[in-house]
């Protein structure tokens, strides 16, 4: 489905991957239903929009507020129309310390934001996307899905369980035209860990050689594409791309070579 004219409503348009999604959506023809749980930064992508003569609302909204979800659908309906395409793309990382040393309430935070905030979200959505001629859902999970990444292990946990969500969705939706895709980012070039509370962090400068990002406008780019052409799975970045073949044939080997780039971040 072409997302031009279509209402598309997308979490963490604030900053990183969820601005970049809106400013390449409304490149498209699309409206935007901006969703973002911080007022300034979501000012700042529709003042981009703006420049861009593009059509964006905006909603200020924490995704793990389940009631506050659940009002979402209706409020985007009157401000723009029903809903055609639902982009979960919000999400936050943990602490970078071993699940010895993460609280359960840290722990309960990542999972409300990055899974329960996403179910919420479809459930929300679904029933007002089952009645459109065309719909699409996408899902961002993340390498982290199936390369584990030391202290960042309930993080993996949570993309892991949007992996399998998002995939058991879709095989409920076949006979339906809802299309629905999973998206597993490598190292994009975003703000995530200020936004989720971690501040400014440091890799060493051997493991920061190693790691080479993908820019956040390509990644949008290559999501949207997703949703146009109803692509079930895409990997974003060779360092995904790598990893996803490499936890196939040798897991063991995969999880070592993300320590050795990733352990210095470990308190």
């Amino acid at each position: 489905m072409k997302v031009q004219r279509r209402v598309v409503v997308v979490t963490g348009a604030g900053s990183g991957m969820g601005r970049e999604l809106t400013l390449e959506l409304v490149r498209r023809g699309a409206k935007v239903a901006a969703v973002d749980m911080r007022a300034e930064t979501l000012a700042e992508t529709v003042k981009l929009v703006a420049a861009l003569n593009g059509q964006v609302e905006s909603f200020i909204l924490d995704v793990s507020d389940a009631a506050a979800v659940a009002a979402l659908p209706a409020k985007v309906k009157e401000r723009l129309g029903d809903a055609d395409i639902l982009i979960n793309n919000a999400g936050i990382i943990q602490k970078f310390v071993p699940i010895n040393d993460l609280s359960i309430e840290d722990a309960a935070h990542v999972m409300n934001v990055n899974f329960f905030g996403p179910l919420t979200l479809i459930k929300a959505f679904l029933p007002g996307l089952l009645n459109r001629p065309e719909a699409h859902i996408l899902n961002v999970s993340s390498m982290g899905a199936y390369a584990p990444v030391p202290g960042q292990s309930v993080y993996g946990a949570s993309k892991a369980a949007i992996k399998l969500l998002t995939e058991g969705l879709r095989s409920e939706l076949l006979k339906t035209k809802v299309g629905v895709t999973v998206v597993f980012p490598g190292a994009i070039a975003t703000n995530i860990a200020a936004n989720s509370g971690m501040g400014d962090m440091t890799i060493d400068s051997d493991s920061a050689k190693a790691m080479k990002t993908t820019s956040a406008p390509t990644a949008a780019r290559a999501m949207v594409d997703a949703i146009e052409n109803n692509t079930p799975r895409i990997t974003i970045g060779s360092d995904a791309k790598m990893m996803d073949r490499l936890s196939r044939l040798n897991p063991v080997m995969a999880a070592n070579i993300i320590y050795k780039q990733m352990a210095s971040l470990l308190k």
